[in-house]
């Protein structure tokens, strides 16, 4: 009965400390919510965050490009550093992107100035208002009588003449650009082509219109009252959250689609069309980065036939496309296994076949790991396969009028 009685007290004293513990920090919650409501977040937060004002050149960044191509300090001569405020990953970010603007116009110097490249514009009965996109092509892009090269890049920020952004930044010219592929197919007769798929839309600053505010005779309208007032309550709540991650509010920004290019296919499509048809070329090589791959295989659907008769080659790099999704027809299945090879991203030796994921083209290994470097890694071998494809077409030509696909194979034991 004493222990019952213990027992029993024992809980009552456990249960009223708790209730107590409890009251004391609902009391220290709302004190510190009390607090924060009277702190300025944004202004805080302003002054741990400097402003998102960054140079607009190379030397501004007091960065340069040395004579191996890499992106060098010009003061201490390290490489690019990403985390230069630490802690301040958004401002660093930030920094990045813009240091990646300036990149993007200097290689661009670079295809006109070091490639003679000359810059073509998209559409080409484009007004003088609307938005507009380009393509690079050197002199002889339409005139050459026997072969052009077409250059197709991957997705995201990178603009014509880029692999990848980052390699640019953190390794060198020669790994992320196009430059060594277009310099090398000029050495080798080819005619060239870059293209922009990425340059879809103009972007402009978003102009608020003061006609799609509500109107004050609408506060007699409960229904409608009550949606303000939760809009008001989330934005209150989401505008909280807006103040500690992103205290700089930075300028809402809309884009205008480019006409007739408003996607990569699109813009393939159309460079095809206008430029790489009209090519006087009797001979069409086609290497394609990533989403470029499923670009080119969207050309194919649209232009099976006009593709069959003149591309005699296609090197993909860890190309992301899908026979099956795009609903590619067996007879274009059949071309890809005969005309092109994937060199994707692998742990074996250069040239190394890989099993195929599916049963479209052969697929080797581009002897990297990393899917932005496989079209540098694959460089040597690219062209050796082009020249094979060539020279077996050429000998298909001269010889007998009935030929066998075979002899269009890929020549593995050759590279």
């Amino acid at each position: 009965m004493f222990f019952r009685a213990s027992f029993f007290l024992f809980g009552l004293v456990w249960i009223t400390m708790a209730q107590l513990l409890a009251q004391d920090e609902k009391e220290k919650t709302t004190a510190l919510k009390d607090l924060l409501s009277r702190i300025d977040l944004d202004e805080l937060m302003k002054k741990d965050e400097p402003p998102l004002d960054f140079p607009e050149t190379l030397d501004g960044f007091e960065y340069a490009f040395n004579e191996q191509g890499q992106l060098r300090h010009t003061k201490t001569g390290e490489p690019f550093v990403f985390n230069y405020k630490e802690d301040l990953h958004r401002w660093n970010q930030k920094r990045y992107e813009a240091l990646g603007e300036i990149i993007t116009k200097y290689v661009y110097e670079r295809l006109e100035k070091d490639c003679n490249l000359k810059k073509e514009i998209l559409p080409v009965d484009a007004t003088e208002d609307e938005p507009k996109s380009f393509i690079y092509v050197s002199e002889d892009a339409l005139s050459n009588p026997d072969k052009i090269m077409v250059l197709i890049q991957g997705s995201g920020v990178v603009r014509a003449g880029q692999w990848a952004r980052r390699l640019i930044i953190n390794e060198d010219l020669n790994s992320g650009t196009q430059i060594p592929f277009i310099n090398r197919a000029k050495e080798e007769g080819y005619g060239v082509i870059v293209l922009n798929p990425n340059e879809n839309s103009l972007e402009v600053e978003k102009v608020s219109d003061p006609a799609k505010k509500a109107s004050p005779d609408a506060s007699d309208e409960p229904a409608e009252k009550r949606e303000r007032k939760e809009e008001r309550e989330n934005k209150k709540k989401k505008d909280f959250y807006e103040k500690y991650r992103n205290p700089q509010k930075e300028r809402e920004m809309e884009h205008i689609p480019i006409r007739e290019n408003g996607s990569p296919e699109e813009h393939t499509l159309y460079a095809w069309d206008y430029f790489i048809s009209k090519s006087l070329a009797k001979n069409i090589f086609i290497v394609a980065h990533s989403y470029g791959g499923l670009s080119f295989v969207n050309l194919m659907i649209n232009r099976e036939a006009e593709v069959k008769s003149r591309v005699r080659a296609v090197a993909m790099t860890d190309s992301v496309h899908n026979v099956w999704h795009q609903e590619a027809s067996k007879s274009i299945q059949d071309w890809l296994r005969e005309h092109c090879c994937n060199w994707v991203s692998s742990p074996e030796p250069l040239d190394t076949l890989v099993d195929p994921m599916l049963n479209d083209c052969p697929r080797v290994s581009a002897g990297t790991e990393k899917h932005e470097l496989t079209s540098w890694k694959s460089f040597q071998s690219i062209f050796k396969f082009f020249s094979n494809a060539l020279k077996d077409h050429e000998d298909d030509s001269s010889s007998s009028p009935v030929t066998t696909r075979s002899s269009h194979r890929i020549k593995h034991e050759d590279f």
